[in-house]
């Protein structure tokens, strides 16, 4: 059953690209879909066997690579933290599976849609459930290019193309952190078996264990647990290398709602959570991981206060809400992280799909200024929006409220100068959360209309298989928080078991229900009323709205330019980073390669070689099948004589004293004992 989890997207994957041509594009989103919709039903039942009765199940497949300490198994690792992923990531997959069923009924190209989304969906349960860094590694590099496949489905478009190869290489500077951070931690626990690793944490925190750099020592769990976290920044779009994530929303709609409510936005905070117990030996590696939290927060929720694409502000509200798990994790949360983590799945999953209803409604136009009045023509888009922005904002009851207002208050009971950086940071954000979510209620759906180049009228709401997963993450969005904030972060619980750890003197969940004033608690909700009411009054009371035709002060003006432009981030990396390395590779290898040491020769130099040779070899792609079999054996039989001539002189050159031994010997026999005595002494 727990191979089953895994594997079934895979299996639907796999049906829809070899076997997609024969039921059609409806076969294979239904094949696909109910491959997807069965690994929730097993999910449910491992949550039943794993948490619910404090039961973890440890999986061996088969082995992968055994070499005497590096032992790297096919296994499963199911816990406390696993079975709640995996009900993150399947549920929320099968429902933006059947929200795609009609969503592309009109592409013609929507198998390919169906068999990307589902490798998608296979990837990171793989990466949730490895019981070692291999495993997980494996399944967070697939999670990578099935992003990549999926932003660029409609690869005939430009800017999808900019944006699929924009996020590859950012994920790949987090990506090799975290390969250089797996292999640190083999170099000091000698394996990559997680549970042996977590055993061993608090015996190699020792400041004796060091890792030796250009001979300075560093602090080995420090180092690793920071490379370690480079690759949660990759992988979660934080401050420094978020520059993708607000991009990749060229891709389809389901696209976004998969890529930031079920894998790529929470797989580093999950990651940051499993390793828990490295992070606790490491308190510095913890310090840096609360600013750059903090820090993501803020700048995210500042940004999408000004964007006007409907995708890209829920886009940067994903990236404020994955800065509130990252330093809910640095100040040693992890389980109101996780939490947040859940009810973030839900309502951020009905926010996209909510806005994907209104760009189906609206012929594909995502510009919310030309946009509005909404709210009479799609109602029940406009109440499932409703229901996703209020639970985002942390209203009172909804399921946000039970995770979101949580974190701020550890914050403050840390008493630490990052703590209280945080909180504050994090406070504000709520403002500025509040202020873009009804931002987007009103310029959507309640102020006056701005489209005039269409034709209202025609607009619809969401078919019946739309609606459903939306009604679905509307009750998770409504009650999910309630039902489980006793059992998951409630004083007392023993739900997470071992899946978690903390050290006692990190642990300040009770200190912060009952030692943070009122007035402390009571900021968040008193921040997101500030925000709905400034919200209100700018984009809906004042006519025309003052940020849609920007302000008339010169610092108005560029105040504007710099939210909307992101913080001119992008400005920046393309100026100081991508231009330099394309100066450099024009430089060296088109200049001094291409045009210098290549065509230095002249015509007749290497140039005309190579095309010599080169039309030569194309003389061989005959194509019969008996001249590739000659081919074949021809070159079978060369790399045979080479290794046998190589092994001949490696051994000659090993024992080159005995060759010489047996050849002055032989030389030696064949002299008479005449001819000897008259040799030169030295000779002999």
């Amino acid at each position: 059953m727990y191979l089953l989890i895994v594997i079934l997207p895979l299996i639907g994957s796999f049906a829809a690209g070899f076997f997609g041509r024969f039921p059609g594009s409806r076969g294979v989103a239904v094949v696909t879909t109910t491959c997807v919709s069965l690994s929730p039903i097993s999910s449910c039942i491992a949550f039943y066997e794993v948490a619910l009765c404090a039961s973890a199940c440890y999986t061996k497949i088969a082995p992968r690579i055994f070499s005497e300490p590096f032992d790297a198994a096919r296994g499963f690792l199911s816990d406390s933290l696993t079975v709640i992923l995996l009900l993150v990531v399947t549920i929320v997959s099968s429902l933006v599976h059947i929200y795609s069923i009609s969503y592309m009924s009109g592409d013609p190209h929507s198998p390919r849609f169906f068999r990307y989304l589902s490798i998608s969906t296979f990837f990171m349960p793989m990466s949730v459930t490895g019981d070692n860094s291999i495993q997980l590694f494996l399944g967070w590099e697939g999670v990578g290019p099935a992003s990549y496949l999926l932003i660029n489905f409609w690869f005939t478009r430009i800017q999808a193309n900019k944006a699929a190869i924009k996020a590859m290489p950012i994920n790949r500077v987090g990506d090799f952190g975290l390969a250089l951070g797996i292999m640190g931690c083999f170099t000091i626990f000698q394996t990559v078996d997680s549970s042996t690793i977590f055993a061993c944490a608090s015996v190699f925190s020792e400041p004796h264990h060091y890792l030796l750099f250009r001979n300075m020592e560093f602090h080995a769990i420090t180092v690793i647990r920071i490379l370690v976290f480079i690759g949660a920044v990759g992988k979660s779009a934080q401050i420094g290398l978020h520059t993708w994530l607000p991009d990749a929303m060229e891709g389809p709609t389901p696209v976004s709602a998969s890529i930031h409510a079920a894998t790529m936005a929470t797989a580093g905070v999950s990651m940051i959570a499993r390793c828990s117990p490295l992070f606790e030996y490491s308190p510095n590696a913890l310090i840096v991981i609360t600013f750059v939290g903090a820090m993501t927060s803020f700048f995210a929720a500042t940004t999408g206060v000004l964007q006007n694409d409907l995708k890209r502000v829920i886009a940067y509200s994903t990236r404020s809400q994955s800065g509130y798990m990252i330093f809910a994790c640095g100040i040693s949360n992890y389980s109101v992280s996780v939490f947040h983590l859940m009810n973030h799945a839900c309502f951020k999953a009905l926010l996209f799909l909510s806005a994907g209803s209104v760009i189906h409604a609206m012929s594909d136009e995502q510009d919310m200024r030309k946009m509005g009045g909404l709210a009479s023509l799609l109602p029940f888009t406009y109440a499932m929006m409703l229901i996703g922005s209020l639970s985002l904002i942390g209203f009172p009851f909804l399921t946000g409220f039970y995770s979101k207002d949580v974190i701020p208050e550890p914050a403050y009971t840390k008493y630490t100068i990052s703590g209280n950086f945080a909180f504050w940071l994090g406070s504000v954000s709520v403002f500025f959360t509040s202020y873009y979510s009804f931002r987007l209620l009103f310029l959507t759906f309640l102020a006056p209309t701005n489209s005039f180049e269409r034709d209202l009228s025609k607009c619809h709401d969401a078919p019946i298989l739309m609606a459903i997963p939306l009604i679905l993450l509307a009750f998770g969005s409504i009650f999910v928080g309630y039902l489980a904030k006793d059992m998951m972060i409630g004083l007392g619980t023993n739900f997470w078991a071992n899946s978690l750890f903390i050290l006692p003197k990190n642990e300040i969940l009770a200190e912060s229900e009952f030692a943070t004033p009122t007035i402390i608690k009571l900021i968040p909700i008193l921040f997101s009323t500030l925000g709905s009411f400034v919200a209100y009054s700018v984009n809906f009371v004042v006519n025309p709205p003052i940020f849609a035709l920007k302000t008339s002060t010169s610092f108005g003006n560029r105040l504007y330019c710099f939210f909307n432009k992101r913080w001119f981030f992008d400005k920046v990396f393309n100026d100081f980073l991508a231009r330099s390395f394309l100066r450099f590779g024009y430089g060296v290898s088109f200049k001094a390669l291409d045009k210098g040491a290549i065509e230095i020769l002249g015509p007749y130099g290497i140039s005309y070689t190579i095309r010599e040779m080169a039309q030569q070899i194309s003389k061989i792609q005959s194509g019969f099948v008996y001249h590739y079999a000659f081919v074949m054996l021809l070159g079978s039989t060369i790399f045979i004589s080479v290794i046998g001539l190589w092994d001949f002189i490696s051994f000659w050159v090993d024992n080159r004293l005995y060759f010489i031994y047996i050849v002055s010997f032989l030389f030696i026999s064949t002299i008479s004992e005449k001819e000897l005595n008259q040799k030169p002494l030295w000779l002999i």
